[in-house]
Order: C-alpha cells, then sequence, then structure tokens
C-alpha cells in the first residue's frame, strides 16, 4: 500500500472514530466537561497584592486573616510580610485570601485544572469512555473492518488507535486554550508553561490506551478493556510512587529483595505520577504541595530523571501497540 492509499486510511479513521464520539454522545460531554471549566476561570477575580513574592520561606508570608492573629509588633519584628489580596470564584459568589501572590494563584488553579481535571479524572474517563470505540470496530461483521478490508491489518488497528489519540488530543487542546484564554481575561495573566500540559496528557493517555488495545484485540470486551486498563493504571500509580518511596525511606519494614524487584518494574511500567510531577515543576508549583513528598525529595537528591522516565514510558506503549498489531494481524476472521 503506497502513501497516498494509506493516508486515505487514517482520514476514514478519524473520521469514523469522530463519528462513535458523536453516537456515543462522548464529543459532547468532553466538550460540557471544558465548558463548565471555562466559565469557572471566567468567573475568577485576583485583587490586591498585585507584586509578586519572591520569598519561598513560608512563616515569612501570612495573609491578612492568620496576620491578625499575632502582634503586629512581632511581624515586623520577625520581617513578616502581610498579604492582603483575595480570589473570589463564580463572579464573587465564593472569596478565599489570597495566600501569595496574583501570578500563584492563577498557576494554583491550572495546577488543579490541569493536574486534577485533566491528568487524573480527565485521562481516566478519557480511557473508561473511549474504552468501547476499539472492540466495536474489530467485530468480525462490523461494517468498519469490511470496508478496510483493502488495508494491512496492522495499519486499520494502529490507523484506529491513532484516530482515537487525535481526537483525545483535540479534546485536550481545547481544554487547555479554553481555560489559558479564560484565565487570562479574567486575571490578566498568561502562562505559557501551562501549554505543556496538552503534550503531557496526551501521552499519558496514548500510553495507556496502547493496553485498552492490546486487551481489545485478545478480548474484543468492552468490559475488559475498561476494567483492565483501569486495574492497569491503577498498579502503574502503585509501582511507580512505591518505587520512589522504597528509594527516599528505605528500610520502613520492606525486605532488601523489594528494592531490585520495585526498580526493575519501575523502568519496565509507565510512570504516571512521573509525568504528573514534570508538569508540576513546568508550572514552578513547588509551593503548592500538590506532589508526594517522596518525588520531591529524589529531585532534591538528583535522583529525579523525568527525561527517561517519558522515554521509557513512551518505549512501553509503543512495544504494545505492536504486540496489539502482531495479535490482530494473526487473528482469523
Amino acid at each position: 500500500m503506497n502513501l497516498p492509499e494509506s493516508i486515505r486510511v487514517l482520514r476514514w479513521m478519524i473520521r469514523d472514530t469522530f463519528r462513535q464520539s458523536l453516537a456515543t454522545k462522548l464529543f459532547w460531554v468532553m466538550i460540557s466537561v471544558t465548558a463548565v471549566c471555562t466559565l469557572l476561570c471566567l468567573s475568577l477575580r485576583v485583587e490586591g497584592d498585585l507584586p509578586a513574592v519572591t520569598e519561598l520561606d513560608l512563616p515569612l508570608v501570612l495573609p491578612k486573616q492568620e496576620a491578625k492573629k499575632l502582634p503586629p509588633e512581632n511581624l515586623k519584628a520577625d520581617g513578616v510580610r502581610v498579604i492582603s489580596g483575595e480570589v473570589s470564584v463564580g463572579f464573587g459568589a465564593m472569596t478565599v485570601p489570597l495566600g501569595r501572590n496574583r501570578e500563584d494563584a492563577v498557576r494554583f488553579v491550572q495546577v488543579l485544572l490541569a493536574g486534577g481535571v485533566g491528568d487524573t479524572a480527565g485521562v481516566l474517563l478519557a480511557l473508561l469512555w473511549t474504552a468501547g470505540f476499539l472492540p466495536s470496530f474489530l467485530e468480525p461483521h462490523s461494517a468498519t473492518v469490511l470496508l478496510a478490508k483493502p488495508a494491512p491489518r496492522w495499519l486499520i488497528l494502529l490507523g484506529k488507535a491513532f484516530s482515537v489519540i487525535v481526537f483525545v488530543a483535540l479534546q485536550a487542546t481545547l481544554f487547555v486554550g479554553a481555560t489559558w484564554l479564560a484565565l487570562g481575561i479574567s486575571t490578566g495573566i498568561w502562562t505559557g508553561a501551562y501549554w505543556l500540559a496538552v503534550p503531557l496528557l496526551v501521552l499519558n493517555f496514548g500510553i495507556f490506551y496502547s493496553v485498552s488495545t492490546f486487551l481489545a484485540v485478545w478480548t474484543r470486551s468492552t468490559v475488559v478493556c475498561i476494567f483492565g486498563v483501569f486495574l492497569f493504571w491503577l498498579f502503574c500509580w502503585i509501582m511507580n510512587y512505591s518505587h520512589h518511596r522504597l528509594v527516599t525511606f528505605p528500610g520502613e519494614g520492606v525486605a532488601s529483595v523489594s528494592l531490585p524487584i520495585m526498580e526493575v518494574g519501575y523502568w519496565l511500567f509507565p510512570k504516571p505520577v512521573d509525568l504528573g510531577a514534570i508538569f508540576y515543576d513546568a508550572l514552578r508549583a513547588e509551593a503548592f504541595q500538590v506532589r508526594p513528598i517522596e518525588v520531591l525529595k529524589l529531585q532534591e537528591a538528583g535522583q529525579f530523571y523525568p527525561e527517561l522516565a517519558v522515554t521509557s514510558s513512551l518505549l512501553f506503549g509503543i512495544v504494545v501497540f505492536a504486540l496489539a498489531a502482531y495479535e490482530f494481524r494473526e487473528i482469523d476472521y
């Protein structure tokens, strides 16, 4: 099959995937989540305390409400900076004191959006919602498979998986772009590092979707894909966290043989904890305590390797996709 025919197959796969997303209402569910988060970002207001705070020693920086509990002479003697700003959400419906400065407040919201809504909940929900795309596509009586029969089987499978990743990439771009624009309009803070969430979200999804693809080829069961990919994600998260725990806090009631096993498992399987930490670092979110203490200790010790974490996770996804393509080639229809 030549290049133009391969591109035509991929285009058809992408169009069919978007048709599936519209038929299952998944497209509109994701758009609705983006719209709600965008509206919340537009309702955000940050008032007061415009100058950036450079001190990283948290006891030297206190919100106004906390500073009122201390004698003024003590605050002055200790060099405490009193922050008088506040953040309001819902167009003033809820107001909270501003802990540090305007830019920190916006970055904290971005961490919650990309790290919580996008990276954890978003990736998991996207994996669960798209789990049924491939099993139905691979049914022998499926019209999509029959129409694509002239194409090589590996291209059919990888084209379909690629089209699902393209769909998620589009949704991630819309989510990050809309919330970034809304936060910029409402607060005047434009954080370019927030856009790094898009490739990291897509990479995280694509790696675990390779497992869903393999399960779909192996079983053609939506239920197996849903539970299998969720349990595998949970396993990888526990493996990733446990490895860091053993390295940073060795000897806490764990046999000495456990560390080599964890070391092999850590480098063999995807690393969702590390991918999240990379985004937090890019957004300079060290003051928000959103990462496990084990990751912070590894970074302080110089034992955290983000490039290797991304590369090894990506290689795992490529290998599993290749195994799925091989399995699909061997199936008798």
